[in-house]
Order: structure tokens, then sequence, then C-alpha cells
């Protein structure tokens, strides 16, 4: 079993630590100053409103349209984003992609920060679509620069670290959000900026890292440069045996010729994983875990909580996402993938339904506490499995010349369904109130079907076991 050496955790770190922190920041940045945000919209760029004088800007609907649009624009740069990351792989490398890619994240956070003193909410938009942009390729090239550098043995509990970033990160941005803080009238551009620090950091240490040895090896048939690359990366380790499986990987796949997307989708060897992996993408998001984040701060209130004390149960959701993602990574080479996934969804399906149940008696005194309860009970159960696993499976399930196109394919589909769930949950619970989590649960049900009869566990097996295992089922 290879073990982990310090320049490994060097790599992990300068790759996927800096591009999760991307992902998971500005994911979570807005939630906090929304208010704020929205009043500087209505009073400074609209020049007041005509709702103004009756309305706060919360109820404007020419703020709230914008504000919306700043919301959602950023999944709408994440598909795209999604789309090209087969054409940056290929085309610049894993390594280089994700450098070029930082400047997205320059150019996209002085847009945001400068948008407040020139009172543009054009530059504002601009600036979350060049960040979604940015953290749909980090989606993308992080987590299969890491499942290339990464041993057999090793290569889920580090493809875990990039969900673990980003729920580190999501944390972090709503504790700097805060009133108390950064959450102001003149700190919100200040907290937007932050996210220049990252990009910054890895500008300075990825470039001390090697480049995929795969890539070199197999798309760039420059073999010395790979062998010095894998050996960089195991130390003292022997790399002769990693250098021969990428060798019979070559031959075998035939990897010198790049898959089209046209030819995931025909060839009957790939369409396989590849309904996996948009599946089990799109089970990630569809799972209502987002919608269960947003509907936790009316389940607070009616627990009893004032407003400054469920922004810190929301706090506390995160911090119990950030510490089960730990476990998660822990477990995931011991209890294996599939697993790991099934007990996971099957753990939101059964607090889902007690949600659900207990919206019907919250007039009982003690009801709302369970719902506090079942909500940090569904965040642990999505953090089990569903919220890592799926980031690193997608690249196990495919040889070299395939994996680009399959990993553009899924995180598009994980940021569209990122989108649609977005889209449509406000408008639902107008209309179902906390019976929206029925839709949910009847897709959670459906994931744990097709997980238990399609998805293979591919817990210490190459990447050639894997396809084998694939081509035996034709």
């Amino acid at each position: 079993m290879t073990e982990m050496t310090a320049r490994l955790a060097f790599a992990v770190i300068s790759s996927a630590c800096w591009s999760a922190f991307q992902h998971g920041y500005n994911t979570g940045v807005l939630n906090a100053p929304q208010n704020v945000m929205s009043e500087w919209l209505q009073e400074d760029v609209f020049n007041g409103s005509a709702w103004n004088s009756t309305r706060g800007a919360e109820n404007d609907p020419k703020t709230t349209t914008v504000w919306s649009i700043v919301v959602s624009i950023y999944c709408v740069g994440g598909m795209l984003g999604g789309v090209i990351t087969g054409v940056v792989a290929d085309r610049f490398g894993r390594k280089s992609g994700l450098l070029l890619n930082n400047i997205l994240v320059f150019l996209g956070a002085a847009l945001e920060a400068g948008a407040r003193y020139v009172n543009s909410s054009e530059m504002l938009i601009l600036g979350r679509f060049l960040i979604g942009i940015n953290n749909g390729l980090n989606a993308g090239l992080a987590p299969m620069y890491l499942a290339e550098i990464s041993p057999v043995s090793l290569r889920g509990s580090i493809g875990t670290v990039y969900q673990l970033v980003i729920t580190m990160s999501i944390l972090l941005s709503q504790v700097l959000g805060l009133k108390s803080i950064l959450g102001t009238e003149t700190g919100w551009p200040i907290l937007l900026a932050i996210t220049i620090v990252p990009a910054l950091v890895q500008c300075c240490t990825l470039p001390l890292c090697p480049e995929s040895p795969k890539f070199l090896l197999l798309n760039r048939g420059a073999e010395l440069k790979a062998q010095r690359a894998l050996t960089w990366l195991r130390g003292d380790v022997s790399v002769h045996g990693e250098m021969e499986e990428m060798h019979q990987e070559a031959e075998k796949g035939k990897v010198s010729k790049k898959v089209t997307l046209r030819e995931l989708f025909g060839n009957r060897s790939l369409r396989q994983p590849l309904i996996i992996a948009m599946t089990v993408m799109a089970a990630q998001q569809l799972s209502g875990i987002n919608a269960t984040m947003f509907f936790s701060t009316d389940i607070f209130t009616q627990a009893g909580l004032d407003e400054a004390q469920s922004q810190y149960a929301t706090l506390g959701m995160g911090t119990v996402n950030v510490v089960m993602t730990v476990i998660s990574l822990l477990l995931v080479e011991r209890a294996g993938r599939k697993t790991l996934l099934l007990a996971g969804f099957g753990g939101m399906l059964l607090t889902t339904i007690g949600l659900i149940v207990a919206n019907s008696y919250t007039h009982v005194w003690w009801v709302p506490f369970v719902c506090v309860a079942l909500v940090l009970l569904f965040v642990v159960m999505f953090a089990v499995g569903p919220g890592s696993i799926p980031w690193f499976l997608v690249n196990e399930l495919f040889n070299q010349a395939a994996r680009p196109a399959a990993a553009a394919t899924a995180v598009t589909v994980n940021w569209t369904a990122n989108f649609l769930v977005g889209l449509s949950f406000l408008p639902l619970t107008r209309v179902l109130g906390m019976y929206t989590f029925c839709i949910f649960a009847a897709l959670q049900a459906i994931f744990i079907l097709f997980i238990l009869k399609k998805v293979p566990e591919t817990k210490n097996k190459t990447v050639d076991e894997i396809t084998a295992m694939f081509r035996q089922n034709l």
C-alpha cells in the first residue's frame, strides 16, 4: 500500500484545496449579506424605487429580480465551465488548466468588489458569471488531477478532500458574512474580494508541483517527464509498477485517440458508466440538500430562535457538514463508495419523511425541536457519502481518453441540477409548503434503487479493472 508522502500532500493542497475553496466560498458568500446588498441595489444602483416608500428592498420587484439574476448567473457560469472542462483539460493539461483558470477569479473578484464603488449591478452580475465559470472548471479539473496523481489505495480519501474544503469554505463565508464582521454596507465588497487570496496562493504553490503523470504519458507521450513526475509524488517508493499499469492502460484502451462527446454517448462500453456518472451527479443536487439548508431558517424560527440565533444555528449546520465530511474521508477506503452512497441516501430518505410528518404537528411545543434535529441529521447523512463521492467517482469510472469528456458532461449535469433546484424551490414552496420535500423523498428513493442495481464498487480497483467490469456487463 502506497502511503501519503509530503510532496503528494503538497500537490493535493495546492490543487484541490484552493480550487475547492473557490467553489465553496462563492457558493455561500451571498447568503449572509443578502439584505444589505439588496438595499444597496435599491438605494444606490436604482436611485431609490417607486416602492421605496412602502416596501423594503426585499419586497421591491426590481431589486428582487436583479438579486435573483446575481444569484442564479453563478450556476449558469458553472454550467459553461463544466461544458469546456474537457477542452481545457486536453489542451492545457490538468495542472496548467487550474492555473490559467485563476485569471477568471482575478477578473470576477475585481468586478464584484468594484461594483459598489461605481454603483453597477451589471458589474456584479458579470463578476458572478466569471466566478461561476471558474468554479465549474475547478469542479472538473481538480478532481481529475487528484484521481490521476493518487495511488489506488488512497484515491477515495484524496478525492474526498475536494468536498471537505467546499464545506469548510462555505462555513468560512457564512462566518465572515455576519453583520459583526464583513456583512455590512462597507464590508461586503471586501467579503467578495477575499476569493482572490486562495487564487494567489495557488498561483504561487501549484507551479512547484508536477503535471499529472498520466496526462504526460498517455496524452503527451512524454514517458521520461511522466516518470519524473511520479517519482516526485511518490518519494522513495518505486514507481515501476505504476508506470507499467499506465502503459497497459494505454495499450488496452488505445488512449492516444481522444474520446469525443459523440463517441462517449454512442459507445456501448462507455454509455453505462456515463449514465452512472450523470445520475450520481444529479442525485447529489436533487437530493434536496440545498433546499433543506435554505428551509432551515424557517424551521429554526419555528423552534423559537430569533434571527441572530437562527444564523448561528445555520453555522452549526455548516460545522456538522465539515465534521461529517472528515469522517467520510476516513471511511471511504474502508466501507467503500457504494456502501456510503446507499447509507447516505437511505438516511436522507428517512429524515426527509420525518420532516414531512413532523411538519403536520408543529403546534406541539416539542416538535419544532425534533425538526431541527432532523435537519442536522439530514446534513450528516448527506456528508457521509452523497456530498463527496460523486466528485471523484466520475474519474474512477473512465480511462484517460474518456475522462475529460465524461468529467465535462457530469459536472455540467451537476450544475444544471443545482440551477433547477434553485430556480424551482421557492415557487414550489409557495404552493406546497413543506410538502415540497415529498418530491425530494421520491427522488431519493429512485436514486437508492439505481445505486443498488447499477453502481459498481470501485474501491481498490484500477481503471483497467473497472472498465473490464463494464465490458463484461455488455
